[in-house]
């Protein structure tokens, strides 16, 4: 999938970057937050579409996310005189090369960026301001939310989507009709979750009710944390330096989650499961229902028959966390509105439809929702409205705190779903004081 808070994640290695990040905040917020070529407040030359004058841009953009954003440059390229040179970074380098890259001066004009890490770079002035055009853009309203409030920093806007990844829940048709459930009645409440997953399970023959990723951070917050959102939660402060994980809310997940281990509900790997094969379980046709990316949509097998739908929370509500990727234009570019010729095309219609759509992508636009390629897949349209009720969390410690495997949100996990469900009180204490580090 395409955010680190997916299947594995790699958070835990933006460490080996954050001290180059935070020896070059002052020297990139200097260079970049005067309204000169680096992009700065008041720099819109070139009106809301930016210039389109034949220069060269570099981009960098990180593997995980790599068939987007090469779609979306060779479209682009392929009609402008500008013109995009992409780079592709191995995810797991991604972090320390953009850490180097603001310690030496040298970041490209554009670099894409796990959203959940956006607030580091925003903090220490690796993105130029891009608010005046974000606001003159006629859609602005719609863009996905979750991706604009993690790039806002001290009222300031500073990237926008680049790619969309949702947490939704797959089931599986053909086991339904089998368990005697309504296929075109997915769960709407996490008590019906759970009894439609006992009642898929109860075939037997290899067949399990659901499965999950127990040994992965990333899977966990990906996918458990909705369920707390639709049950109108929280699970951190507007800062993000305090977890509220042991809400009466948040019990109730565990508790269900605890349940299908303790009766054999959850199909065999889960406990070990880091995220490595989460994925790839599903399309295997033997699971009823389970949460996963959106971004898997479009690698089902042939021939199975399967629905898409909100992840509800205990009692109801829907919600979904909104990972992936967005983009800005780095502080010290000289190149700030060819640059945002790109970001602007890139999330207008005939991008957003033939190019995103087109490959069976969430759009970025809650407005182009329904499209001519969505409308041949209702899936995609549930998926795609989904972004209005979705969430990004904001942590500058995000990292350390839940995908770092040896991090304190893995360890709740394992106790509150393997253990007792005793230890949630003092393992939530445990996540606040990592974010509050």
């Amino acid at each position: 999938m395409g955010s680190t808070t997916g299947p594995r994640g790699t958070a835990h290695r933006l460490a080996v970057g954050a001290v180059a990040l935070l020896a070059a905040a002052s020297l990139i917020t200097a260079c970049g937050s005067d309204g000169g070529g680096g992009g700065g407040k008041g720099s819109r030359a070139g009106g809301a579409t930016g210039v389109d004058d034949g220069s060269t841009l570099t981009m960098w953009t990180r593997a995980a996310t790599r068939p987007q954003s090469e779609a979306l440059v060779k479209a682009y390229n392929a009609g402008h005189e500008n013109k995009i040179r992409l780079t592709v970074v191995p995810t797991d380098d991604y972090q320390a090369k953009v850490g180097a890259a603001a310690g030496s001066h040298d970041l490209p004009d554009l670099f894409a960026s796990d959203v959940v890490f956006v607030p580091n770079y925003t903090s220490s002035g690796l993105f130029a301001d891009i608010t005046d055009r974000v606001d003159a853009l006629p859609f602005a309203g719609s863009l996905a939310q979750s991706h604009i409030k993690a790039g806002t920093y001290e009222g300031r806007k500073y990237v926008v989507p680049h790619t969309l990844d949702l947490s939704v829940l797959f089931y599986n048709k053909d086991l339904y009709r089998k368990a005697r459930l309504d296929p075109a009645a997915p769960p709407t409440t996490l008590a019906e979750w759970d009894r439609q997953a006992r009642a898929v399970d109860a075939l037997g023959g290899g067949v399990d009710g659901t499965f999950f990723g127990g040994n992965c951070g990333g899977c966990g917050v990906f996918t458990w944390w909705p369920s707390i959102w639709a049950g109108g939660e929280e699970v951190l402060d507007k800062e993000g330096t305090a977890a509220h994980l042991d809400s009466a809310t948040a019990r109730k997940v565990y508790d269900v989650y605890r349940g299908w281990v303790r009766d054999g509900i959850v199909a065999p790997g889960a406990k070990d499961e880091t995220g490595t094969t989460w994925t790839g379980v599903f399309p295997k046709g033997k699971i009823g229902i389970m949460p996963m990316p959106s971004t898997t949509l479009g690698l089902m097998p042939d021939g199975l028959d399967f629905g898409v739908a909100p992840i509800p929370g205990p009692e109801g509500g829907k919600s979904t966390f909104v990972g992936g990727d967005a983009v800005g234009i780095s502080a010290t570019s000289d190149k700030a509105d060819q640059a945002w010729n790109f970001l602007a095309w890139s999330l207008g219609d005939a991008a957003q439809v033939d190019v995103v759509a087109a490959h069976k992508d969430v759009v970025a636009r809650t407005d182009l929702a329904a499209n001519k390629y969505s409308a041949a897949d209702p899936r995609l349209v549930t998926i795609n409205r989904l972004v209005a009720d979705g969430r990004t969390p904001y942590a500058l410690k995000f990292g350390q705190t839940f995908n770092d495997p040896n991090g304190p949100w893995l360890t709740l996990m394992r106790d509150a779903v393997f253990g007792d469900g005793t230890s949630v009180e003092k393992d939530n204490k445990a996540v606040s004081a990592s974010l509050a580090d």
